[in-house]
C-alpha cells in the first residue's frame, strides 16, 4: 500500500507538472504556437469540447468512444480490448475522420475561395503541423503528449459514462494548451491523416500541399506514447 502511494503521488505530480511548466513554456519561448497565435486557449478548449461531444455521441451508440486509433491498439496491447474489434473501431475512425473534413470543405467553401492567402489556407486547417521542423524533436512531443493523456484515460474507467465524456475533454483541453504548442497536438493518427487525405485528395480553392513529409510523426507518436503508458501503468499496478 506504500508503495501505491508512492507510484500515486509521483505519476500525478509528473502529470501536473508536465502540463503547467510546458503552459509556461509554450508562453515564454519563442515559436511555438501559444507565443504566435493568441488564440491558442480557444483552439485547446475547442478540441477538447469536440472531443467530449464524439465520445459522449459514440458512447450512446454501443462504442466505447476511443476516436482514437491509437487508444484503441494500446487497450488492445494491455489486453483490455479485444483484437477482433481492433480493425473496425479503426476503420470508423478513419472513415469517421475523413468525413468530418468533408463537411468542413463544404460549410467554409465560399471562404477557401476567399481566402488565396498561403499563411492561412493551409493544411494546418486540417491536419498538425510542427512550430519548428524537426523531426526527433517532433516525435518526442507528441509521444509525451500522447503518454500524459494516456495516463489520464487509462484511469477513468469506462468514460462514456456520466461525466467523464467531459473529463476526457477537459483533459484535450490541458495537454493542447500545455504540450499541444510545439507540433499543434495530434495524439490521434486518424484526426490526422483522415483530414489531411481529404485536403489532399479534395478540390479545395487556393489549397497548399498536404506536407505528407510530416505525417509519420501524428503517426507514429501518438501509437507509442499511448503504448508506452499502458505499459508503465501495467507495471505499477
Amino acid at each position: 500500500m506504500v508503495w501505491h502511494g508512492f507510484i500515486g503521488e509521483l505519476i500525478g505530480t509528473l502529470i501536473l507538472i508536465t502540463i503547467g511548466c510546458g503552459v509556461g513554456a509554450g508562453l515564454n519561448l519563442n515559436c511555438t504556437f501559444s507565443s504566435q497565435q493568441k488564440d491558442w486557449f480557444y483552439v485547446a478548449f475547442a478540441w477538447g469540447l469536440a472531443v467530449t461531444m464524439g465520445v459522449y455521441a459514440a458512447g450512446s451508440l454501443g462504442s466505447l468512444g476511443h476516436l482514437n486509433p491509437a487508444v484503441t491498439i494500446a487497450f488492445a496491447v494491455n489486453h483490455t480490448f479485444p483484437w477482433r474489434q481492433v480493425v473496425p473501431y479503426i476503420l470508423g475512425q478513419f472513415i469517421g475522420a475523413f468525413l468530418g473534413a468533408v463537411l468542413v470543405i463544404i460549410q467554409f467553401w465560399v471562404h477557401f475561395q476567399a481566402t488565396p492567402e498561403k499563411k492561412q489556407n493551409t493544411v494546418g486547417i486540417f491536419a498538425t503541423v510542427p512550430a519548428i521542423k524537426s523531426g526527433w524533436a517532433n516525435l518526442l512531443s507528441e509521444v509525451i503528449a500522447t503518454f500524459m493523456f494516456m495516463l489520464v484515460l487509462i484511469n477513468l474507467g469506462n468514460f462514456t459514462l456520466g461525466l467523464k465524456p467531459l473529463i476526457v475533454g477537459l483533459s484535450i483541453f490541458a495537454i493542447g494548451a500545455g504540450l499541444g504548442t510545439t507540433t499543434g497536438f495530434a495524439l490521434n493518427p486518424a484526426r490526422d491523416w483522415g483530414p489531411r487525405l481529404a485536403y489532399t485528395i479534395l478540390p479545395v480553392p487556393h489549397k497548399t500541399s498536404g506536407q505528407w513529409w510530416y505525417a509519420w510523426v501524428p503517426m507514429v507518436g501518438p501509437l507509442l506514447g499511448a503504448i508506452i503508458a499502458t505499459l508503465v501503468e501495467e507495471m505499477v499496478k
